[in-house]
């Protein structure tokens, strides 16, 4: 498997970006990891980096990024938050990411028994994950208002919800992101992913 390089990088599109990350992921559930030499990669990349896609994930511990992708040095940003929620450091983040460094798309990861999420379900108050899980609310809200005992199938509703309000998010406040995607310069697409099956689909 070949470094990302600026070449390779500014030939691909939105779509292309797409295509690598789902047969990234396909390798990683059927347990066959593309060749890399990581030493190498380490190398190659001392001089500049360019990555092809920013992702925004939660912190949880069974979700890396580039593991779950199968991607290797240099080929991917990954911004890691609990309940993959946006503030104004993650959208900086990933206009770096897009506008300065060409990456090609924004992918927001959600996944399935995410302790944010249910927490946020659960109205859970303590210290400053009060609010973090203040920006999960919105989503809680809009798929079960009134209710503060959800089912599992309730909570993952929200975490679906909790994916598409981060999109929103990114839409409205970063004008920046919103504008390349409306020339066609980068895609912003929702993704989920499975702890049980090592899946990710994307919405």
């Amino acid at each position: 498997m070949r470094t990302q390089t600026k070449a390779i990088q500014e030939h691909l599109t939105p779509a292309d970006a797409k295509r690598i990350l789902t047969e990234g992921n396909q390798r990683f559930t059927a347990n066959v990891k593309a060749q890399r030499n990581l030493q190498s990669q380490v190398f190659e990349t001392s001089a500049g980096q360019f990555p092809f896609a920013v992702i925004l994930s939660c912190i949880d511990s069974r979700v890396p990024a580039e593991l779950v992708f199968d991607q290797g040095i240099g080929d991917i940003f990954s911004t890691r938050v609990a309940g993959n929620i946006i503030n104004e450091d993650v959208l900086g983040s990933m206009e770096y990411a897009c506008a300065v460094a060409g990456s090609k798309i924004v992918v927001v990861m959600g996944h399935t028994k995410c302790g944010a999420v249910t927490s946020a379900c659960n109205r859970v108050e303590m210290g400053n994950i009060t609010a973090l899980l203040s920006k999960i609310k919105p989503a809680v809200d809009k798929v079960h208002p009134a209710k503060t005992d959800l089912t599992d199938a309730e909570i993952e509703e929200v975490s679906i919800e909790n994916v598409k309000h981060s999109i929103d998010e990114i839409r409205a406040h970063s004008p920046i992101l919103a504008n390349l995607e409306k020339e066609g310069k980068i895609a912003i697409v929702g993704a989920n992913y499975s702890v049980d099956s090592g899946e990710v689909h994307f919405m």
